[in-house]
């Protein structure tokens, strides 16, 4: 159907710039740099110094990212990694994917990991934390940090969702022994495609890293230094990337305003839960923005029939996924954001208009 406000609205936004993509474009393609050329180095430095890291590594895909993290960190067959159930699969995979075991623990109302629950979940065996800073929102990185400090585990900051957002002043994606970014279209920093990119403060990881993604070569395509996989940040995307950079904080800071406009719209309607409200230890920059409702399935049938397209990330938790086998998990948490949430549009192309919209619609459904 033709959606009133979309979700996302990817033209929109091409419009807006569309100068400024298609001199990209141009410039790439008449230059014929298209893999680990100059325009990948400028966006892995520019990353690397906005996030606070040494090193930024672009790899294919924000899954690339955490597989290629799992390994270069010696993740393997009877580890532990310990996580959530409420992120996109490929947090899970990329323990699984490197034969280790995941060992899920529940989350908080903020949809991230529960930090009192952790200690009780390390055995012997376990090896990692992969916490995941979900919709924009820091998780409580320095408990995480004590905490792994103090069993000796290594940390993945999964990231995906939070490129910007920071806790106690200082970013997401600088706490860990490495960090990972998507730029999955959708994300905050999309490209017309997909991309990712890991950061480390660790130089010896970096060169791992940077051999994996480019089937075990670094310096020189003569000398290979291991087995790896081909998981190149291509170099256009890493140009279009590295041109929406430069209006990236000014994003940010209009999901910021449009994100005010939705708390003050839909303050105090009986049978909603508004989206989280942080304290000034955080700063959040709105990947989504995520309300809860008990009738959540017949809320979202109202907003989409009325011309509001939503997303409900995700209906069926993880652990819920019988394929996974993951189902010996006790999630309560999870599993009631998961029959309850749903995201309404946030991008910073949408308009007061259709903010205003959006929320005389949600409000409808509840009078």
């Amino acid at each position: 159907m033709a959606y009133k406000v979309r979700f996302v609205n990817y033209p929109r936004q091409y419009q807006q710039l569309k100068q400024e993509f298609d001199a990209v474009f141009e410039e790439i393609m008449s230059g014929g740099d298209f893999i680990l050329r100059r325009h990948l180095e400028a966006f892995e430095k520019n990353i690397a110094a906005y996030v606070g890291t040494k090193h930024a590594i672009g790899v294919n895909t924000g899954t690339d990212a955490l597989y290629l993290s799992a390994h270069a960190l010696g993740f393997g067959p009877g580890d532990e990694v310990i996580t959530v159930a409420h992120t996109f699969v490929a947090t899970v995979g990329a323990i699984v994917q490197c034969g280790a075991t995941p060992i899920l623990v529940d989350v908080r109302d903020d949809f991230n990991i529960d930090v009192d629950q952790i200690e009780a979940a390390i055995t012997p065996r376990t090896r990692g934390i992969i916490p995941v800073h979900l919709n924009g929102h820091a998780c409580e990185m320095d408990k995480i940090m004590e905490i792994a400090q103090k069993y000796n585990l290594k940390v993945i900051e999964d990231a995906a969702q939070a490129l910007g957002a920071s806790f106690r002043g200082k970013r997401c994606g600088s706490f860990g022994d490495t960090a990972i970014f998507s730029f999955y279209p959708a994300k905050m920093l999309g490209t017309a495609g997909d991309g990712g990119m890991v950061c480390t403060n660790d130089d010896d990881l970096a060169r791992k890293l940077r051999a994996f993604r480019d089937n075990g070569r670094v310096e020189s395509v003569e000398v290979i230094e291991c087995f790896g996989w081909c998981s190149r940040l291509d170099n256009l995307h890493a140009a279009l990337l590295n041109m929406k950079f430069r209006y990236f904080d000014k994003w940010v800071k209009r999901r910021r305003e449009i994100a005010r406009l939705y708390d003050e719209g839909l303050a105090g309607i009986d049978g909603l839960t508004p989206h989280p409200r942080s304290n000034g230890d955080y700063f959040d920059v709105y990947q989504n923005y995520v309300i809860r409702c008990k009738e959540r399935d017949d809320l979202v049938a109202h907003l989409r029939s009325s011309g509001v397209e939503v997303l409900i990330s995700w209906p069926k938790p993880l652990h819920k996924q019988k394929a996974l086998g993951l189902s010996h998990f006790n999630l309560p948490m999870t599993e009631r954001i998961s029959a309850e949430v749903v995201s309404l549009p946030m991008y910073p192309e949408l308009t007061d208009e259709e903010v205003k919209f959006v929320i005389e619609t949600v409000k409808k459904f509840f009078v």
